[in-house]
């Protein structure tokens, strides 16, 4: 019996139950919670302290939190498709110098994008995407930027890269994979980057670059003083890869100044965002993640211009990430490996291509402004046509890298295993000279 009765008595000392709370955890209880437990009754607007969900607040009868319950988030807007400005404090007041580089590089961009499109089909090259139809949100988007923040790009951002001064040689060299090539003719057509402008190389796995831009924007956080930010660009396709749910979670719980900037464009390939996704978008997903959000017209340059600058202010003064959403429509087929017309109807792509696209939006902005001169852009737009024809035919005659290249720039030293790959790859070509085009290549 004593034996039972000491038992009982360590048992007791062990358990909760047993012995009334400490001091630390009657602290932890809000007031609120305190007086329920002292019997007050009726429905409760209390907040909970457990850790997971501490704004919660406890209610007494259940509750679905429905999707349909929500309201979708809007979508900004600054200028009409007849280029009116719908609200005047939203007239960004740039100055007609930039207004005019936003539209020649949108019109170069495009212009560039029609003859390469044209390059592939006959052959000369061997793959191409085309921008038509998002040239705003990539010239919006750069134009806000400072030239010191870093962009990681996926393959449709072109016009970045136009704003920051990659010029038609570089573009045009890149997509021939010559000499002349900053990637050293390595990446597929398309895939470009610039050391110098801040654009970190493309690669073709879609999705990798979000996290990547999660992580560096935290190294620059870290910085003292840190005046620069990260931007990231995907599409809503790329949205449903886990390396953007990572990447949102990163950014959020470590606070990484990155810009996560969605083109919402209406197709992931072939497959349209209705069959992609449930929900409010992309942007509506933000507030799960704890991030700021902001929904604009990407057709509207002065929008998507407003937002990267809100957005930009916002990640570099909180030191918090925020994800843009610019809805937009994919003009042009997804890349020249597909054909769109086997899944969206022709009438359709007629309204983005006349009424809605970016270009002719800018267009009747600056005509009311008296700052668009029709004989003057028609001579631009034959310029750029021929400097783009001239460079094909300079890039097509510029040797291809010495194939030696793809073992170098990778380590400080070589390793012995790239060396030993190296050799025998000398020895094979050595033997078998006579089915390899060595005269295309630099020796």
């Amino acid at each position: 019996m004593s034996l039972l009765r000491t038992l009982g008595t360590v048992l007791a000392r062990r358990s909760p139950l047993a012995r009334p709370p400490s001091r630390a955890v009657v602290k932890c209880l809000s007031s609120d919670a305190a007086s329920q437990q002292q019997g007050a009754s009726g429905p409760s607007s209390l907040h909970a302290k457990f850790p997971g969900a501490l704004e919660a607040s406890f209610v007494t009868t259940p509750k679905l939190a429905l999707p349909e319950s929500i309201e979708p988030i809007p979508i900004y807007r600054v200028m009409n498709s007849e280029g009116v400005i719908d609200d005047p404090s939203q007239e960004p007041n740039l100055e007609q110098a930039t207004v005019q580089k936003m539209f020649r590089d949108m019109v170069l961009l495009n212009t560039m994008d029609k003859i390469l499109y044209e390059s592939q089909r006959q052959g000369r090259i061997s793959f191409y995407m085309t921008n038509f139809g998002e040239e705003a949100s990539h010239i919006g988007s750069a134009a806000a930027l400072s030239p010191e923040d870093w962009v990681y790009g996926q393959y449709r951002e072109a016009g970045v890269l136009v704003w920051r001064g990659f010029t038609i040689s570089d573009f045009i060299n890149q997509c021939y994979g010559n000499a002349e090539d900053q990637g050293k003719g390595r990446q597929m057509p398309v895939h470009y980057g610039s050391r110098k402008l801040n654009f970190v190389t493309i690669s073709s796995p879609l999705g990798t670059q979000i996290p990547q831009a999660a992580g560096a924007a935290y190294a620059f956080k870290l910085q003292p003083n840190n005046q620069r930010c990260v931007i990231t660009y995907f599409g809503e396709g790329a949205a449903s890869e886990g390396d953007t749910h990572a990447a949102f979670n990163f950014a959020a719980t470590l606070d990484s100044p990155v810009i996560f900037f969605c083109r919402n464009n209406g197709f992931a390939i072939s497959t349209p965002s209705r069959e992609q996704y449930r929900g409010d978008g992309i942007a509506g997903r933000a507030a799960g993640y704890g991030m700021a959000a902001l929904r604009f017209d990407g057709t509207d340059v002065f929008a998507t211009y407003n937002a990267t600058k809100l957005a930009r202010e916002y990640v570099l003064r909180e030191n918090k990430p925020i994800v843009l959403e610019a809805m937009a429509y994919r003009i042009g087929h997804h890349s020249t490996s597909d054909d769109s017309t086997a899944y969206r109807p022709a009438e359709e792509l007629e309204v983005w291509n006349t009424v809605e696209h970016p270009i002719a939006k800018l267009k009747h902005y600056m005509l009311r402004r008296g700052w668009f001169d029709e004989a003057k852009e028609n001579e631009f737009v034959k310029s750029v046509r021929k400097q783009v024809l001239s460079q094909i035919n300079q890039s097509e005659r510029i040797l291809k890298p010495d194939w030696r290249e793809m073992f170098q720039d990778v380590y400080a030293e070589m390793p012995a295993h790239l060396k030993e790959q190296m050799r025998a790859m000398e020895e094979h070509v050595e033997q078998h000279r006579e089915h390899y085009p060595l005269k295309d290549f630099k020796q």
